[in-house]
This record gives C-alpha cells, structure tokens and sequence, in this order.
C-alpha cells in the first residue's frame, strides 16, 4: 500500500513519490504516472483542523478543491438562517467544478467536519490539465450532474416525503457513502452530529432522535452511541423510503 492511503498528515503526503494524493481524485483516477506528477507538482495542498471553514458562499477562490483526506460539509443558510447541508464530501471528491468552468462566486459553503488534507489546484492549472487530457472535463461535468440529480432529490424528499423516509433515504444514501459490512449487516459511522443529521432533513433533533428510537424498536438498525449506527434489515429500510 503506498503512503498516502495511510497519511494523514500533510507533511507525509509531501514525501510521496509524485501521484498518490492527485491518484485518488477520482477525475484523475484513469492518468498515466507523469500526468498525475505534472499534477501534484502544481498543487497547493492545506490542512484543515475540524470545523474550519474551506470558503463562504459568494466567495470567488478560482482553484479547484481535492480532498486528499477527511470529510467537507457543503451548506446554505435558509431564509431563516437555518443551515441546510446539501452534499457531504470525503477523500477522493473534489469542490469547485462549477467555479472553475464560468468564474462565478461559490453557491454554498463548505467546512471541515474533521481534520482534514485538501490538495489546490488553479484554475490555469487545471484548465492545462484538461487541455491534455480532454476526458477530464466530460468527467468533471458527470460529476456535477450527478450532484444536480442529488440536489433535486433532496428538495424533492424535503417537500413530498414524509419524516420516516426522508430519514431512511438519509441513510441509504451514507451506506453507499460511508457504510461497511460486518457480520449481521452494514455498520455506518456517522459523519454528522444529530443536529447536522436533522439539519440534513429538516426536522428537529427531538424528532430524528424519536424516529431512530422507533426504527431500533422494529429491529431495523441499533444505534450505538451518537456516531454509529447499525444497519440490521436492509430490505425494510429500503421499504421505509418507499413507503
């Protein structure tokens, strides 16, 4: 395994031998090794310690962000200041498509929920980046689709779904994203606190706590603590989300 799959550290990553940190990236997953070292030899890489904000909605930074390790909220305020997250983002995800392509301010924000390793790429790098390897940028516009299709889904799951549901599909998405298998089902270390969690959803910590409770009580999934939870019947929390 080479070092940067273990390092946390950005000091580590420093000593890396030239395309493990731009190898994770998954636009970059498919270039050939003096490709991904043009690439790491032009990246800015920082640091983040937990919640330490990355940039602020209407911000104008031109780079694109590659995380190299940790995990990056994306948010909004409501009309009535309330935060409404949108995306979570871990190693291997990039932020910054949009603002790299047509120079607009950033839509959201976005924070660091844990110490986390971000690598900087300009947007003159990058743009010379895809000059060379133009499937990069049909890549990069797959993955912003992507992230509209998800958008649509949330408003959609926000204003026709009921609470139950809007949970499940919470965590039908974060098995996808963060779950592992374990002997009885799919264990998921949560990346959110239960505020963030209701957030997410928009209803109240009370209520994402009440309904935790009684999805634990029909021997869907046990809860353990407030960042584990264990998935015990995939086939009723999918039912759960299509109810």
């Amino acid at each position: 395994m080479n070092k940067c799959k273990k390092a946390i550290d950005v000091e580590t990553c420093k000593k890396c031998n030239g395309k493990y940190c731009a190898q994770k990236i998954s636009i970059f997953e498919n270039l050939e090794e003096k490709e991904l070292k043009d690439i790491t030899d032009s990246i800015n890489r920082r640091k983040y310690s937990k919640n330490e904000m990355i940039f602020f909605e209407g911000d104008r930074p031109n780079k694109l962000f590659l995380i190299n390790s940790g995990k990056v909220k994306i948010f909004k305020y409501n009309k009535e200041g309330k935060e409404q997250i949108i995306y979570i983002l871990s190693e291997g995800d990039f932020i910054g498509d949009a603002n790299i392509f047509i120079n607009e301010p950033m839509k959201y924000n976005a924070i660091s929920i844990e110490e986390t390793n971000i690598c900087e790429l300009t947007k003159e790098d990058f743009e010379i980046v895809m000059k060379n390897n133009p499937e990069i940028a049909f890549k990069v516009l797959k993955t912003a689709y992507q992230r509209i299709d998800e958008l649509q889904n949330l408003v959609q799951s926000l204003s026709t779904r009921n609470i139950e549901s809007r949970i499940s599909g919470l965590l039908l998405n974060f098995i996808k994203d963060f779950g592992k298998p374990y002997e009885k089902g799919i264990v998921i270390e949560l990346p959110l606190s239960r505020e963030d969690l209701a957030n997410y959803i928009g209803v109240t910590r009370e209520t994402i706590s009440r309904k935790l409770g009684l999805l634990q009580d029909e021997g869907i999934l046990q809860v353990e603590g407030n960042k584990k939870i264990k998935i015990l019947d995939l086939e009723k929390l999918e039912e759960k989300y299509f109810d």
